[in-house]
């Protein structure tokens, strides 16, 4: 049987949430990530992609290009954002027969055997016409036969726009666009890409798959896969995640306040890695507390939405100092994070460096590619070490 899958992308989201709320914004240069120089966009408006403005860049560069006489530079309302997802997704759960949300805006859709009864096309057409009106948002779709496919055909449908990619188009749509059209293909791998002399779809899709898995290992047969339009990926149930934590028992029950003290804070950097793997921001923090006599105590705090551990570590610090009054020993420590929301951790941490960005991102590639354990700070290996005794000591640290 065909496979049927959608994509479906809301546009510009976070500037369209905006414009929702604030008409003043619509047909401006909006740039979403406004309040430090030190922080980084996370989104901007179609206007101010024209001054060369994109994703991640930092904002004190941005306004070189783009100066605030010119752009309109705002706080991001995860808040907002959050709310505004969870509407639309919504809509999607009760009219999809199986679907997936694989960010705060996008969702895939497995119409596979729908066509037996009820003309695909016609169905996502009818749910983007039913979001767009009960939203007020725009949504883009693309609709192949699998989940590389679509997500291209969105991508080309944008602005406000459809594509629908039979199985007989997938080739020829394919073959003229450029090799960074791949999901997975980044700027670091079209680089090499472009060293190879491959610039299209076409062109990498000539290139024998041996060659590229000796330049790229496993990836290069997952590119040679992409470019042939092949994608056996399967749409996931989508179900929300209500909170992240991690606990550790210790062998002796203690009173080390030190090694407490380090414990949490590997524990918060083991939540906050799976959070930013998993495309979350958190919005509150708690600290539990066992003690010998089993008695079992917690402690939570609202903090501002971010997945970065150094700014939840001083909090989960300070909870555990609140909570641990009774001078026992501890039996069990834990820390987990609740309010859980789509987003990424660029959101709102604009009174971090973009140092501190560029290094949590390429700890986090780190950990994807070589283990949660590769690499980590030396709570972290602490951490490890006392759930691991008899494992080999990690060598990359950072203090």
């Amino acid at each position: 049987m065909q496979r049927q899958i959608a994509h479906l992308d809301l546009d510009s989201f976070f500037v369209s949430v905006e414009r929702l709320r604030n008409k003043a914004y619509i047909g401006k240069p909006l740039i979403i990530g406004g309040g430090s120089n030190r922080g980084v966009i996370s989104s901007c408006s179609y206007e101010a992609r024209k001054y060369g403005l994109r994703s991640a860049m930092p904002i004190k560069q941005a306004k070189l290009l783009c100066p605030d006489s010119v752009g309109i530079y705002i706080s991001p309302d995860m808040d907002a954002y959050s709310k505004c997802s969870k509407e639309v997704t919504e809509i999607i759960e009760n009219k999809s027969p199986l679907y997936e949300k694989s960010s705060i805006d996008e969702h895939y859709i497995d119409l596979t055997g729908m066509d037996k009864f009820y003309n695909c096309l016609k169905w996502v057409q009818e749910l983007r016409q039913t979001i767009i009106k009960e939203s007020g948002l725009p949504i883009s779709f693309g609709l192949s036969v699998n989940k590389t496919v679509s997500k291209i055909a969105t991508d080309q449908s944008k602005p406000n726009g459809e594509l629908y990619v039979p199985q007989e188009n997938v080739i020829p749509f394919l073959s003229p666009l450029a090799v960074g059209k791949i999901p997975m293909v980044g700027p670091k791998t079209d680089e090499q890409l472009k060293q190879l002399g491959i610039t299209t779809i076409q062109g990498l899709r000539q290139v024998p798959i041996e060659l590229l898995q000796k330049v790229f290992g496993k990836s290069g047969i997952s590119l040679w896969e992409k470019a042939h339009g092949i994608d056996t990926s399967c749409v996931e149930p989508y179900s929300e995640r209500k909170s992240i934590s991690s606990e550790m028992t210790f062998i002796k029950d203690t009173i080390d306040i030190k090694m407490l003290d380090e414990v949490i804070a590997g524990m918060v950097e083991e939540v906050c890695f799976q959070l930013r793997k998993e495309g979350k921001v958190a919005g509150c923090v708690a600290i539990k507390l066992r003690y010998s006599n089993f008695d079992t105590h917690t402690i939570q705090q609202k903090i501002s939405l971010t997945a970065f551990d150094h700014q939840i570590v001083s909090i989960a610090k300070q909870l555990f100092k609140k909570l641990y009054e009774k001078r026992m020993l501890i039996r069990l420590i834990g820390v987990k994070l609740t309010e859980l929301c789509q987003g990424n951790q660029q959101i709102n941490l604009f009174d971090n460096t973009t140092n501190q960005i560029s290094l949590y991102q390429t700890l986090d590639k780190i950990k994807k590619r070589f283990g949660d354990n590769s690499v980590m700070h030396c709570p972290g290996l602490l951490l490890h070490q006392k759930e691991n005794p008899k494992k080999p000591t990690v060598k990359t640290l950072f203090s």
